[in-house]
Parts: C-alpha cells; structure tokens; sequence
C-alpha cells in the first residue's frame, strides 16, 4: 500500500486504494496502521464529495431545463418548428416504399405550390381590396361651413355652388338599450261578470315577468365565453348605455340562459357519443369552496366525489381546490365541442361521460384513460397524440442533437405524408398510411430498439422520451390502421385556449353548480365559433326557439342553424381559415421541394 503522505490526486485511484483497504483489512486488521486508516478515510471522503458533485451538477442542469422551459411558455413562441438544414439530407433507408414515398411527396409539393400561386394570382384578380365603407350602413350628411372668404369674392361678390366632393366618415355609438312595453289587452263580457276575463297568454321569459329579453342574455353569454369579459367588466359595459344592473342580475339571467340551453347541451352530448372517434383534453380551473361543503347521496359516485375532494381541501385548509374542465370533440360536418366540468383529474369524470360508449378515444396518455379503456371491455380504442411524443424529443434536442434530430426527421417525414393526406376521404388516408407511414413509423421502432437507444441514460431528457414513444407505442400507432383518427391530438389542445384565455380574466368559478353552467356556455359558444358563426345571432335565436317550445333540437345544431342563415356565418373567418391553411401547405411544401436532392445534371 502507497505511503500514507500521498494523498491520491485521482478519483479511480482512490477507489483502487479504498479496495486494497477493504481486501487488507478483511484478512488481517492489525496489518492496517493508523496513518492508512486515515489515508483511506480522506479518500472516502473524496469519493463521497465527488458524487455529491456529481449529484449537484445534475439537478442544476434539470433546474435549469425547468427554468428554460418556463421562460420559454412565457416570452418564447410556442411553435415547435425544428429547421435544421441537415434534416433533409439524413438517410431514411432502402425501403422502397419510404422512397416512393419521398418521390411522391415532392410531386405532391410542386401541385400545391402550384395551384395555391393560381389562387392567389386569381384571387387578387377577382377581388381587389374595397377601401369603401360597407353600402348597408345608415349614412347621413353634414354640410361643411366654409369660411366666409370662401363665399365671397371680393372682386364679383357671391359665389354661388357648382358641386360637391365628399367624403365618408365611420361613426360609432355605444349600444343603445330600449324598454319594449307590451301591452296585454283584458276582454270582458259588460254587465256579464260571471264570464269573468279573456287574456292573451303571456309567453315564457329567461326570469320571472319576462323583465330582460333573450338579446340581453346573449350578450352576457356572448361577453363572458366568447370575448371573456367578467360580469364585473359587464356591469361597467351596460352602465356605459344608460343602465347599472347589480352583479347578481348579470348572473341570474346568465344562470337563466344555462338552464334554458341545456336541452341543446344534452343533446350536443348525446351527438358526440354516437361519433366513432372523440378527442378529449382538459385544462386546470379554480374552484373556490363553498361556506358548506355539499353532502354525498348513497349511489352517486358524482356527489360522492365533489364531498371528497372539497372536504380534503378544507381539510388542507384551501381556500380552493384544483378543479378541472375537459372537452369531447367530435370529427366532420356536425362538428361539436362538448365541455364537462369536474371538481377533480379523477377518472371518473370521463369514465361518467364515456360510459357504454363504443369507439376511438384520441387523447394524451393521461394513466386515467388507460384504465378506462382496460375496464372498457374492448369496446374503447385508446390512440395517443403523437405530437407529444414528438415534443418530448424536441425538448431533448440540445444535450443529444443527434439522436434527437434522427426522430425529428422522421416525425417531419410522418407529417409530410399527413399533409398529402389532407382533403381525402378516410379509406384514401388509411391506403396512403398503409404505404408510406408505416415503413417510416417501422423505422422509428427499430431506432427505439437499437443500440443507440439503449446507450442513453434513463433519467436524461432523451430518456424520458424513448421510455415515453415506448411505453405508449400501441395507442401511438392506431392513427395507422384507421384513416379516421388524425396523427396528433393538437386541434383539441387548441380548444383549451378557450378556457385558458376566460381563466385569466374571470380567474375562479365560484361554485360546483356554477361549473356546470359555464359548461354548458362554453359549449354553446365553442360550438358556434367552430362553425364560423355569429355567436350572439345563433345564442338569441336557440334561446327564442327554446323558451317558445322548440324541441326539434337537430335543427338547432350550429351546422344546421348555419345552413338556414347563411347570412350569419361569419364570412371573413371563413376565407381566414382558408388562406392560413393555404400558407401552411405552401410553406411545408417549398420546404419539402428544397429538401430533395438535385438530380444529375442540374
């Protein structure tokens, strides 16, 4: 054994030193001196500094990946577009299909590029930009008052009018609010008493004495989920035309409106289960508590979970509890977006709502679904969101650039097929999977498999997101055997703004009952936008058709409703819609042109 003066300066030579200490000390204590004892024991400490060290460094760097991440949702952009030039030149194999596949995705790209010039040579040809004001608005004139010079010559004295130009002016006036008074005559037989008196029948109001009409519930409606203004915002919105409602009676008539539109919510419901593919999501909302927290009833696990977890949360002594609100989206001309609200992420809030239901259920891998679909008896199908598995690579991408870049390249490859896919039917989707996706998805699997793959760390962001593509690779390829089901789960993640954007200005739902209606309401609205629609016109003529009686509630649905008011779709939108999806093709396409190797010769 080394002298006990010299301190080894090495790591591994301080493991090979405490080895020899242990293998000495083992055969025979009195053989060790107390100088070695001391030696060894600095060496330990070495050692047990240096992993400390090691352990520090490490959850620095995870800090600072937390840090990052958080700085990025704040001021960073939210897209997740990777352009790495060398992504195009990366090899994606022999298989002839991925090469057939490339070919036809660069023929594919020169059609869209050219036929989105053709649109937009001929767009701008047919329709130059009107800078005139719209012909419908009511329109009065005001004479200029001249100066008097400019009556007056003083050489030939009056001058009289030979024309005008003019010019047009946009005014706006705040809303304007009218009392209608209706008069219900009283019809009498005279000097027979005992007929007694004939009336009119008065008709069903949103609040008792039909005091506030249905146009002023849908611009509480409209205000709240739709321009997420807070009834507080409101009450000064209203002052500002001549009326100063209490708080309470904003919430009232937008309590009223829920209660008369759940008949259409219920139905909306009933419409997506009947879907064969639903997307779900949820998002967080603030619940507050309630000065008594309600009582379970025997038989309704619903109660029984909203007593649970408001009594936890008093428990904790919260003011609130973590309540969630979830959205079921269904897929085609129908299209609507159903919103639940639930006082927890427990299960039991979409096993309630999915209850008997037989179909595709795209979502993330949330461990709730997975039970769901298990206790399902396999008449519920789970598909995974492929764009989060995608995301866990992506934010892997600088501590293992290559790896990362290798599974970013053929997750572009898999979105490049979906582009081509767009527009066709779900049995022409499925063929174009069948033939260019699922070699690409085969080579993913084979890199998961692979030796690099097993040389990263486990607990490393990389890690995470092979054990991540792994653990969920089943419900990550369903996309591959049903045309129905989109790749990722992103349009329904999208809705969750709807939610998020309401929640920073009206910040709490005050009660469980008060969840349930803004369900309700988010549904109505949601629904209505994804459909292009005038919110309020759609809210005031379902709410006048509900109070009235109506109850064929299909023709209330917003693609019917749209079909019979054309005039309330919201034209601009439309054409919005089209040319942003225009773009995004576009630019997919050129770059998908530019990452094809040059041909010889060019």
């Amino acid at each position: 054994m080394q002298d006990a003066t010299d301190l080894p300066k090495d790591l591994d030579a301080c493991h090979a030193l405490i080895a020899e200490f242990s293998a000495r000390l083992s055969h025979n204590e009195s053989a060790v001196t107390e100088k070695e004892t001391l030696l060894v024991e600095q060496a330990t400490a070495i050692v047990d500094l240096q992993a400390s060290r090691e352990k520090l460094t490490q959850e620095n760097e995870e800090l600072n990946l937390t840090i990052q991440k958080l700085l990025a949702r704040l001021v960073g952009h939210r897209r997740e577009r990777f352009d790495d030039p060398a992504q195009g030149k990366l090899h994606f194999g022999d298989d002839r299909a991925v090469q057939d596949g490339l070919a036809d995705a660069a023929a594919e790209a020169e059609k869209i590029i050219q036929e989105y010039t053709v649109r937009r040579v001929l767009g701008k040809k047919a329709k130059p930009r009107d800078e005139k004001l719209p012909a419908h608005i009511e329109r009065y004139e005001v004479l200029a008052d001249p100066a008097p010079t400019d009556k007056q010559c003083s050489e030939h004295g009056a001058r009289e009018v030979v024309g005008y130009d003019q010019t047009e002016t946009l005014e706006l006036k705040r809303p304007k609010l009218r009392v209608r008074v209706t008069k219900y005559p009283k019809y009498a037989c005279v000097g027979h008493p005992e007929c007694g008196l004939a009336q009119a029948e008065r008709p069903d109001g949103l609040v008792e004495g039909n005091r506030y009409d249905t146009s002023v519930a849908a611009e509480i409606v409209v205000g709240k989920y739709a321009y997420h203004l807070p009834i507080y915002r409101q009450q000064d919105w209203f002052a500002g035309s001549g009326w100063t409602p209490h708080r309470s009676t904003l919430l009232n008539i937008l309590a009223s409106a829920a209660y008369a539109l759940e008949p259409l919510y219920q139905h909306y419901a009933n419409l997506v289960r009947t879907s064969p593919l639903i997307a779900t999501d949820e998002t967080r909302v603030i619940l507050l508590l309630p000065a008594d927290i309600p009582q379970a009833r025997a038989g309704d696990a619903k109660s029984q979970r909203i007593h649970e977890v408001l009594s936890q949360a008093r428990a904790d002594n919260k003011s609130h509890a973590s309540a969630r609100m979830w959205v079921y989206r269904n897929f085609g001309r129908d299209g609507v977006n159903v919103f639940d609200f639930t006082v927890s992420r427990h299960r039991d809030g979409p096993q309630e709502f999915l209850k008997n239901y037989i179909g595709t259920l795209l979502g993330d891998c949330y461990s709730g679904f997975e039970s769901i679909e298990l206790a399902s008896a396999s008449r519920l199908v789970r598909a995974a969101c492929n764009a989060h598995a995608r995301r866990y690579v992506y934010e892997a991408r600088e501590h293992h650039a290559l790896e990362a870049t290798q599974l970013l390249a053929l997750y572009r490859r898999l979105y490049d097929i979906e582009d081509q896919a767009r527009g066709k039917s779900p049995e022409e989707v499925l063929a174009l999977r069948r033939e260019s996706s699922v070699p690409i998805m085969a080579q993913i699997r084979q890199w998961l498999d692979s030796d690099a793959a097993d040389r990263v760390l486990p607990k490393s962001r990389l890690g995470e997101a092979l054990r991540y593509l792994k653990n969920q690779w089943d419900a990550l390829t369903v996309f591959l055997s049903d045309g129905r089901v989109p790749i990722d789960n992103n349009e329904v993640e999208q809705l969750m703004k709807q939610v998020a954007t309401g929640r920073k200005n009206w910040l709490f739902i005050g009660s469980v009952e008060a969840g349930y209606r803004a369900s309700i309401l988010l549904t109505i609205v949601s629904t209505a936008h994804r459909h292009q629609l005038d919110v309020w016109l759609y809210v005031k003529d379902v709410l006048d058709r509900l109070l009235a009686g109506d109850r064929d509630l299909a023709s209330l649905q917003a693609d019917r409703w749209a079909e019979a008011h054309p005039e309330a779709i919201r034209q601009y939108r439309v054409e919005e819609t089209r040319y942003r999806a225009d773009a995004k093709a576009t630019r997919r396409a050129r770059r998908r042109l530019a990452e094809q190797p040059s041909s010889p010769g060019k």
